[in-house]
């Protein structure tokens, strides 16, 4: 349903991309289309949500804001914890950036924030916050494995029932839980702890019966390295236009992809199916500088369309896509380092950008 969900989401956001491009400025349409446009946008950034609540996405860590990622998910948490429990969102000024996959930390929050609704007595307060912090000296730390460093700081509050100290003690044991049977996995803290781990960082937790509680998750800040500038050749001029071969087996997604290419002055060949891109990649005279190939097919995968096709071009690039999710595209062997991938629905922004960076870096890997 995911991927069925993504393609759609795919055609609408690149047919509509590409008609607002074409309107002049200031025509009424330009709002109704921009009003589609984020309607699309939400609706697969939810399909992002639910999933990674579902616990279907792998880890794919990136520099990210606490605060960005937080907003973004304020309306969902609040759906989640019920209008009888409010939820106060404080954003910190100028918090550290850290590396993590932004599903990771929709999955901590969740967690966090459900842990939080089921130890109010119907009416509440669930505080979100984040800051920054540092931490010079391991000796005077009293927060287990702890490390010195720079930290970002998100903190979940409640005014709950509170824990006692046997209860803290066993927090974070996979399967404990002291909700009635039927009520709780035991799951949701220990998958937070792991999480928060996996991304070195570590948890805080202050609370006494009838205190309500305090989830502190230190994130390491992460340094941000300048990027260099090197002088890339301008696209524009090239004297003949790149050539690349799309496969995709929707034809609607085809379709679309295939106009976005070709305005940006690409020559494009289709194929619908691995095979037919093998015959008309033999037929063609010339370089193919691109394959764009969907990962799930008929007849072949993509990474196996890409092995047959490199046999015979060994200077073509690839770049994956698919709608399905991570753990399915994972066994098609797409999402090992230093393979392109680009994750369905995308703008037509996205992709352009994503194929002019590959084209421009010639020693790039495929």
């Amino acid at each position: 349903m995911a991927h069925d969900f993504n393609n759609m989401l795919g055609v609408i956001l690149g047919h509509v991309d590409m008609a607002m491009e074409d309107l002049p400025t200031g025509d009424p349409l330009h709002n109704s289309l921009q009003e589609i446009n984020r309607a699309a946008e939400r609706s697969a950034k939810l399909t992002r949500q639910l999933l990674a609540f579902a616990r279907k996405q792998m880890a794919s860590p990136r520099v990210i804001d606490l605060n960005d990622i937080v907003s973004a998910t304020a309306s969902l948490l609040q759906r989640l914890i019920g209008e009888s429990i409010k939820l106060v969102w404080r954003p910190g000024a100028y918090v550290h950036p850290v590396k993590l996959d932004p599903t990771q930390l929709e999955q901590i929050l969740v967690n966090l924030c459900i842990n939080a609704r089921d130890a109010i007595d119907n009416m509440g307060q669930i505080i979100i916050e984040t800051g920054n912090t540092s931490v010079d000296d391991i000796s005077t730390c009293t927060i287990n494995e702890c490390l010195p460093g720079d930290y970002a700081i998100l903190r979940v509050r409640d005014n709950g029932c509170g824990m006692d100290q046997d209860t803290m003690t066993n927090l974070f044991e996979p399967f404990f839980t002291t909700k009635d049977i039927g009520k709780g996995t035991g799951l949701g803290l220990a998958t937070v702890y792991g999480i928060v781990r996996q991304n070195n960082g570590f948890i805080k937790v202050e609370s006494e019966v009838r205190q309500g509680a305090t989830f502190t998750i230190y994130l390491p800040r992460h340094h941000v390295e300048p990027e260099s500038s090197p002088n890339t050749p301008d696209r524009e001029s090239d004297r003949t236009p790149d050539t690349i071969l799309l496969v995709e087996d929707e034809q609607m997604n085809l379709t679309m992809v295939k106009l976005i290419l070709e305005r940006q002055g690409f020559r494009v060949i289709t194929a619908l199916t691995p095979n037919e891109a093998i015959i008309r990649a033999n037929e063609h005279e010339g370089d193919i500088r691109l394959l764009l190939t969907d990962v799930v097919m008929p007849e072949m995968n993509g990474r196996d369309l890409a092995i047959r096709l490199l046999n015979r071009h060994p200077g073509i690039k690839v770049l994956y896509m698919s709608g399905y999710t991570d753990d399915i595209i994972a066994r098609h062997g797409v999402l090992e380092e230093g393979l392109h991938f680009i994750q369905k629905p995308f703008t037509s922004g996205a992709l352009i950008a994503h194929v002019k960076k590959m084209l421009d870096q010639d020693n790039a890997p495929n």
